[in-house]
C-alpha cells in the first residue's frame, strides 16, 4: 500500500508541475505588461513637460500696441516678454532738442548694438515721432522714471524731458541714450518692432525679418 501511495503522490506532482509553470509564466508576462503600461503612463506627462506651456508661449509672443490715442508729449507702457516697454510720442520741439546734448552722451550715434539696424539713427526709431524702448536700466535692471515738464532739468541742465533711474542715478535722453558720468554704460534697448498700420505697433517682430 505504501508503494501505491507513493506512486500516486509522484503522479500528482508530475501532473501539477506544468500548471504551476504556466501560471508563473502568465504572472511574469502580466507583471511585465502592467509595468510597461506604468512606464508609458509616467513618460507621457514627462515628455509633455518638454513642450512649452500656453503661458510660456504667450510670454514670448509679439504684442500689439494701439498708439492712436497717444497725445504729443505722452508715454504709454505695455508688457512684452515680461518686460515694460515704453512708447512715447515726441513733440517736434523735443526732437529738435535731441542734438543739443550729443557731447554729453556716452554713445550719441548708437554704435553699440542696443537697437535693431532700422533704429541706428539720431532718433533711434522707425518714425521720428514715436520712441519705443525697453524700460529697464542697462546698469542693474531698475526701471527709470519718465520726467517731464522741466523735472529732468534737475539732472541735466537745459533738458526738458528724459529718463532718470532712481536706483543709482543713471540718466537717458528722449532717444534712450545714456549720459556720461553715470553707472549705466549702454543706451536703453530698442526692441524689434514694426508698424501694422498707422495706429498699431507690433512689438517683437521686424518687417522683412525671417
Amino acid at each position: 500500500m505504501s508503494n501505491v501511495s507513493l506512486d500516486a503522490n509522484d503522479s500528482s506532482k508530475t501532473e501539477n508541475q506544468p500548471v504551476s509553470s504556466n501560471r508563473r509564466r502568465f504572472l511574469t508576462v502580466a507583471t511585465s505588461v502592467v509595468g510597461g503600461i506604468g512606464i508609458v503612463g509616467a513618460a507621457v506627462p514627462f515628455i509633455a513637460s518638454w513642450n512649452p506651456s500656453i503661458k510660456a508661449k504667450a510670454a514670448g509672443a509679439d504684442v500689439e500696441a494701439d498708439i492712436s490715442k497717444i497725445q504729443p508729449g505722452q508715454l504709454i507702457r505695455v508688457i512684452w516678454r515680461s518686460q515694460p516697454v515704453w512708447i512715447a510720442r515726441r513733440t517736434p520741439e523735443l526732437l529738435a532738442s535731441l542734438a543739443n546734448f550729443d557731447d554729453q552722451l556716452k554713445d550719441p550715434n548708437s554704435d553699440e548694438e542696443q537697437q535693431p539696424a532700422f533704429a541706428k539713427n539720431q532718433y533711434r526709431s522707425l518714425k521720428e515721432e514715436y520712441l519705443v524702448l525697453v524700460g529697464i536700466c542697462t546698469h542693474l535692471g531698475c526701471s527709470p522714471q519718465h520726467l517731464i515738464d522741466g523735472a529732468f532739468e534737475e539732472y541735466v541742465e537745459g533738458a526738458p524731458e528724459g529718463f532718470f533711474c532712481p536706483c543709482h542715478g543713471s540718466k537717458f535722453d528722449m532717444a534712450g541714450r545714456v549720459f556720461q558720468n553715470v553707472p549705466a554704460g549702454l543706451n536703453l534697448v530698442v526692441p524689434p518692432y514694426m508698424y501694422i498700420d498707422d495706429n498699431t505697433i507690433l512689438i517683437g517682430s521686424e518687417e522683412g525679418a525671417a
